[in-house]
């Protein structure tokens, strides 16, 4: 196999809840520390809190989408295509 899992730590595997307020409701969001760490990651580049960056994501998937079924669900996908953009543009730079 590839080895990712034995080559990283166990933290980042960890369920991490947190809450955070979205259109003024509070909600709670359970998600591995590894996604916290890219949402993190997203807001700070996006100069937002994280808790700002959700409520802003989940507002987006409400006029674009129409809703989601699952927030912690698109948060992860919102990490992977993140990451995956992420790699496309270092992958870019690298051929130019």
């Amino acid at each position: 196999m590839c080895k990712v899992l034995t080559v990283q730590s166990p933290e980042r595997f960890a369920k991490v809840s947190r809450s955070v307020r979205i259109s003024g409701h509070s909600t709670s969001v359970r998600l591995e520390a590894a996604f916290w760490q890219v949402l993190e990651d997203i807001a700070k580049m996006e100069g937002l809190s994280t808790s700002k960056l959700i409520s802003e994501l989940s507002c987006e998937a409400l006029g674009r989408l129409g809703g989601m079924s699952n927030l912690a669900s698109m948060l992860r996908t919102v990490c992977l295509l993140y990451q995956e953009e992420r790699n496309t543009q270092i992958v870019l730079r690298r051929n130019t």
